[in-house]
Parts: structure tokens; C-alpha cells; sequence
């Protein structure tokens, strides 16, 4: 796992309830637990914390060590900075104790002077994870002070040696990390603690994720990307319009390609329409497709497409020669399942639901959600792209991992919320993010609106409501 990974698993295990105070609880008891394991009780105990939750989880330290060990606690800093909740609250507790000194310092003279000779552990929480660069003052003196005792007393250091991996870190003889190690992590040993997130966390999707991926770019218009869909046909104009109106909310520009039969039926000022002539997609059309997929980031295609066989030879014409990022969905997935050698080497998500994967793959995902989740990786990994397998759990995978997303309700079997999932998954990667976070983001953007309109409208609703809920959906994560 990834440092990334832990900040998108605190902020999930978050939404399914389970505090940050609980984690830093849990981070900070198995600290102290690990310690007198190692080196037994009656101690003399130096705890170094920062103002960020590294510090919190020092401060958790301090508290359970105290019991029974002579504890001091540093903080290095201002009190006023400490910023969580939970370190805030963690550091208030503290300081009604009477059993645990504690020693604010706010100035590198301070520290320069500290004499820790009497120590016989030093507990390094200082910074976490999430720092750049070299520290700065007065955590830089900090990590210095504690290096003169390195050889003399024990140092513990709290996730990872404070200051690492600039040079200037902490000589710490070992880490204690939690729930797993970090593949960034070397050079130095580590004890892996587990503080309580549960086995969901490695696949569900959350509002982690979409953190992640929503994060602009730049200020100009079109560097948040651009999408083009493609889709509608004589007897379908609704499917691509959802499509593209879902994905207007999230990237700059949205191209609509559709015959212009179709199109004379939208209006919409957000999109630029990009008619073909005629009622249906045919070959003849590709090569100037291709030329407008050149102007964007991604391309979804599918929505409303219709069933002919001249539509079909369209799609795919235009997959094979398409090198842009492909979302396939609904009757694209038809046309595909005839040959899915037109996939190698692209970069791609199929949306199937359970009808269309039995379509595509000759057998359907049956059983328990680890069986099907089985099923989809295998076929995600034997097309080389990404499956997102529609249902009440949605499932995804890229031939390697799985994840799956739960938000979503039954109102959502009214025709049109596949194809908002569609546009909302091809505007994510327009945004530059791989398929396997697109595709999961995009199920939970998408089930996260669904549920939205539910609270306010019941169950009985159309695709274009969850549309316009979009936005909210995307606040609702921004502030989480």
C-alpha cells in the first residue's frame, strides 16, 4: 500500500462511522503497547510531538505509557496550531494530568539546551507522513536534539523517522506504522500496528476516492479537461444527452457527436454539439471523429447508439483507431462483443450491467460479491482495461485489484442513470485519472446522487434529476 492510501482509508473509515479520535486512540495505544513490549515498564519516557495528528497519536502515547512510566511530553511548537479535533482534544486531556510533565518548546534556543541524559526512551511523533522538504525550525532543532541520544536511549519513532526522507531526519531504532507497511518506506526498521479499520476498506469506494480525483488542475478554460461523446441514434436521443450533461459538471468542455436527426432535439447552451448527418451512426463517419477525439482528453461511446449493423461496423471502426482514453457503454458494448480484439492496447472501461457482461464474456457473475468480484477481474485482465459491472454493489476491477461501491437505491433502475454513470466515468478521465479510480469514483458520484434525489423525491424519479444533483454530490464530498 501507498501513503496515498491512507488518507483516502481514514477519510472512508470516517464515512463508515469509525472516528479519527478512534483511529489516533488505537494509533497511540499500540505505540505504548509495542514500547513496553520491547523494552518493559518502569521507564523514564521522552515523547516529542508535533502540532499535526503524528503529534495527536504522541499525545495518545504519552497517556497510555504514563500508567506505568515516568513520562515527560515535549511539544514542539505553538499549542495554538494544533488544528484537528482529535489532537486538540487528545492534547486537553493531557494537560489535566498530573502524572505527565509536560514541556512546551516554541523556540529552537529552548530546545538547543534540553538535557534528555536521563531518558531511557525517546519517542519521536514530530511529524507524519504527510510532510515535503526538509523541516523547518523548530521541529529541524528538535530532530537534531533527539539524534544526540541515538546509541544512548531507545528511539521509537511514530509512523516514520520525523524529517524522513529528507536527510535531516530522526536515527530512530525502529517505527511503528499501522495497519500495513507503505511501499515508499526504507532504510529503516518497522513494526506494522493494526488500529482498527476493517477488511471493507481495501475495496469499498468512498468519498476518499473521489478527494483523490477531483482535484483541479489549472485556471484556464479546458485545462480540466475535455470529453467528446459519441451516441444517439433515430430512436434514441436522451442517453447521450444524459451523458454529456452529468460530465459538463466536472470538466470544462463536453463535446456532443450525434446524428442530426437527434440533435435538432437539443438545446443546451453547456454543450457543443457536433452533428452528424443523416439518423445513424455509419463507418463513413469515423475519420472525422477521430479527428475531433484528437481535441479532447477522453471519449464515451455508446449511449443510444441503436443496434444497426452499419452502427456497430461505426464503433468498432472508430475503438480500433481511437488512441484517447474510452469509456464503452450500452449498445457500444454490443457492437464490441463481436470482436474484442478492437481493445488491445487501449486504455478503456466497459460498463456492463449483468446482461451485458453475459453478452460480452458468455457467463454471467453469479454468487457472492467476492465470486463475482472473481469473475470480473479474470475477464478485466483478459481484455487488458477496466470492467465496471453494474448491480445493487457495483463492481470494478482492472485485472489486478477490485473495488466495490455501495451508494445507489432502487430508484435507480429507471432508464438513464447508466448512461449518467457513463459520462460521469469518462469526465474523470478526462481529468488525467487511470480508469480503475475513474470507473470506481464515478459509480460512487453517480449512486451518491441517486441517493440525494431519493431524499427528496422517494423512489420514483428520472435519470435527469440525478443529473442535476451532480453538483451537490460533488460539495458533499469537497466538505466530508
Amino acid at each position: 500500500m501507498h501513503i496515498e492510501d491512507v488518507y483516502i482509508w481514514d477519510i472512508n473509515a470516517k464515512w463508515l462511522g469509525i472516528s479519527p479520535l478512534q483511529l489516533m486512540e488505537n494509533a497511540g495505544s499500540g505505540v505504548a503497547r509495542v514500547i513496553e513490549e520491547k523494552f518493559g515498564r518502569n521507564l523514564k519516557i521522552a515523547v516529542f510531538s508535533g502540532t499535526g495528528n503524528n503529534g495527536g497519536d504522541g499525545f495518545v502515547t504519552a497517556r497510555h505509557l504514563s500508567f506505568e512510566n515516568e513520562v515527560t511530553l515535549f511539544l514542539v511548537g505553538d499549542e495554538a496550531k494544533i488544528r484537528s479535533e482529535e489532537a486538540r482534544h487528545n492534547w486537553e486531556i493531557l494537560k489535566s494530568l498530573d502524572f505527565v510533565e509536560i514541556k512546551v518548546l516554541k523556540d529552537s534556543s529552548y530546545i538547543k539546551s534540553l538535557d534528555l541524559s536521563g531518558f531511557d526512551v525517546i519517542v519521536d511523533a514530530l511529524l507524519g507522513a504527510g510532510t515535503r522538504g526538509e523541516p523547518r525550525e523548530p521541529i529541524r532543532s528538535a530532530i537534531e536534539k533527539i539524534n544526540e541520544y541515538a546509541g544512548k536511549a531507545r528511539i521509537v519513532s511514530i509512523d516514520l523517522p520525523s524529517g524522513y526522507p529528507s536527510k535531516i531526519r530522526v536515527k530512530t531504532d525502529f517505527a511503528v506504522t499501522f495497519q500495513w507497511d507503505k511501499e515508499e518506506y526504507e532504510g529503516f526498521e518497522r513494526i506494522v500496528v493494526k488500529i482498527g479499520y476493517p477488511k471493507e476498506l481495501y475495496h469499498l469506494v468512498g468519498p476518499g476516492d473521489v478527494k483523490f480525483v477531483l482535484r483541479k488542475k489549472g485556471q484556464h478554460k479546458g485545462q480540466n479537461g475535455k470529453l467528446l461523446v459519441i451516441g444517439g441514434s433515430e430512436d434514441y436521443f436522451g442517453a447521450p444527452y444524459l451523458a454529456s450533461k452529468a460530465a459538463s459538471y466536472i470538466v470544462d468542455l463536453v463535446y456532443l457527436a450525434m446524428p442530426e436527426y437527434s440533435a435538432r432535439r437539443i438545446s443546451d447552451p453547456d454543450l457543443i454539439l457536433r452533428p452528424v448527418e443523416g439518423k445513424n451512426f455509419r463507418p463513413e463517419y469515423v475519420e472525422g471523429l477521430i479527428e475531433l477525439a484528437k481535441r479532447v482528453d477522453a471519449v464515451v461511446i455508446g449511449p443510444g447508439i441503436g443496434l444497426r449493423e452499419e452502427t456497430k461496423a461505426f464503433v468498432r471502426e472508430f475503438v480500433k483507431r481511437c488512441d484517447k482514453p474510452l469509456v464503452i457503454d450500452a449498445d457500444g458494448l454490443k457492437a464490441i462483443a463481436k470482436d474484442l480484439s478492437v481493445l488491445r492496447g487501449k486504455t478503456f472501461v466497459l460498463t456492463p450491467h449483468a446482461g451485458e457482461f453475459r453478452v460480452l464474456f458468455g457467463s454471467s457473475p453469479e454468487g457472492s460479491l467476492t465470486e463475482k468480484a472473481e469473475l470480473v477481474i479474470k475477464k478485466a485482465r483478459e481484455i487488458g482495461g477496466v470492467i465496471l459491472l453494474k448491480g445493487p454493489y457495483d463492481i470494478i476491477s482492472d485485472g489486478k485489484t477490485w473495488k466495490y461501491n455501495k451508494t445507489g437505491n432502487r430508484g435507480m433502475t429507471t432508464g438513464g442513470t447508466g448512461d449518467v454513470l457513463a459520462g460521469l466515468v469518462g469526465a474523470l478521465l478526462a481529468l488525467g485519472n487511470e480508469p480503475l479510480r475513474a470507473a470506481s469514483v464515478g459509480a460512487f458520484l453517480n449512486g451518491l446522487a441517486g441517493d440525494m434525489v431519493k431524499e427528496e423525491l422517494g423512489e420514483n424519479f428520472t435519470a435527469l434529476e440525478v443529473v442535476k444533483k451532480v453538483p451537490k454530490a460533488v460539495r458533499w464530498v469537497e466538505e466530508f
